[in-house]
Order: structure tokens, then C-alpha cells, then sequence
């Protein structure tokens, strides 16, 4: 199994329970650097795009939550070149959330209108599924995956903190995004806002398999 893009390992390290072995490389030399140790997953730093492995070296590829990165044009004659005939290539990663009609809308109106245009254009591959990602081989069927997410209010705006393009948005415009809507959205977490609440995650799964 190859993991690309794997950035910290995370997935690495769940699909190592899994496969006997994984290769996870990255880009970034600090992701591989500080990139969480398992005796089963191999950690190299590599452009998913061009890799020194021999030509159909891997059963499963697998890209969790950076597939919309990649520069397609190349990464597809790589996939083709590695995968095994039959083989399986893999790729998801999570969206959005929500919690209730009345929560989202507030959060709509005080976070994801004013950053909208803060987002880089490959996220439009990420939320549609990545149906829009040209890939050489006929699609499976995949389930609808369930990613429910327990959270307290301070950890909804944590989370929002890390996106991208509230950063760029905060650049842009100064740091009062995000203590504007905590205040907002205080009255509509329906419990205190140190309470937990499961949020649903948006989860996009879209899988492919090599022919024979």
C-alpha cells in the first residue's frame, strides 16, 4: 500500500493495521519529520508525482485529504505506472460540517460568506466529491460515510481557526472574524458552550480500480 500526500501519517498509521506495509511519502520534509512512528509504515519524502518505485509495485494507493494538491496531469501516469493490474486507488477527505438549521445558518452569515473567496480553487475538487478529478479507471461504488465529530463550542472555532482561508481572511482584514462569531453563535449552540455536541462531517470518498 502507498499513501501519498500522507503529510503526518495519520492515515498511514491507520492503514498499517491493515496492510502489511505501507510507503507514506510526502512533499514536505517536516511532515516526514514529525510524522507519527509504526514499524509497519515506511516514511520517505517524495513528490507524489514522480517516485523512484518500481513500476507495479503496489496492490492499493490510497491519497487521504490532499488528492486536490496534486498536479493530475502528472500524478495519473505515476498512479498508472505503480498500481498493480487490478489494482485499487483511493482518495477522501472530509468537508464541511453542521450541527443544526439554526446553528448553520449563523455560522454561514459570520464565517463561510465573508471568507468565501479567501478559498483556494482546488478545495471546489475536495467538496465535490472529487468527481470533477479525472482518473483513468472505471469508478466502484462506494458507501455514504457517516463522520460524526464530538466538539465544545471552543473547539468548533479552534477548528475554524486552522482553515486556510480564515487565516487569509484575517490577514487581510484584522483578527475580528472569529471573536465576532463565537459571540454570534454562543446564543445558538443550544447548550453552554462548554458542552459537547456532535457536529456531521461532510466525508467524501471516491474509489477506482485499475483493470486486469
Amino acid at each position: 500500500m502507498w499513501d501519498c500526500g500522507c503529510g503526518n501519517g495519520q492515515a498511514a498509521v491507520a492503514l498499517a493495521h491493515h496492510f502489511e506495509r505501507v510507503d507514506a511519502t510526502d512533499l514536505s520534509a517536516a511532515q516526514i519529520a514529525h510524522a507519527k512512528p509504526h514499524p509497519g509504515v515506511h516514511y520517505r519524502t517524495m513528490a507524489a508525482e514522480a517516485t523512484d518505485f518500481p513500476d507495479e509495485a503496489f496492490d492499493a494507493v490510497c491519497v487521504a485529504q490532499a488528492l486536490h494538491w496534486f498536479d493530475m496531469v502528472r500524478f495519473t501516469p505515476e498512479l498508472d505506472r505503480v498500481l498493480k493490474s487490478g489494482g485499487l486507488f483511493a482518495a477522501w477527505g472530509y468537508g464541511g460540517f453542521s450541527l443544526n438549521p439554526v446553528f448553520d445558518a449563523v455560522l454561514r452569515r459570520t464565517v463561510l460568506d465573508p471568507i468565501a473567496a479567501f478559498w483556494a480553487p482546488q478545495n471546489q475538487l475536495l467538496w465535490g466529491g472529487y468527481r470533477a478529478v479525472p482518473l483513468p479507471y472505471p469508478d466502484l461504488d462506494v458507501p455514504c460515510i457517516y463522520m460524526p465529530v464530538q466538539a465544545d463550542l471552543a473547539g468548533v472555532i479552534a477548528y475554524l481557526k486552522s482553515w486556510s482561508a480564515v487565516r487569509l481572511y484575517t490577514d487581510a482584514h484584522g483578527d475580528g472574524l472569529l471573536r465576532e462569531a463565537a459571540e454570534a453563535l454562543q446564543p445558538v449552540w443550544g447548550r453552554p458552550p462548554s458542552a459537547v455536541q456532535t457536529l456531521d462531517f461532510s466525508f467524501h470518498l471516491r474509489a477506482v480500480r485499475k483493470p486486469l
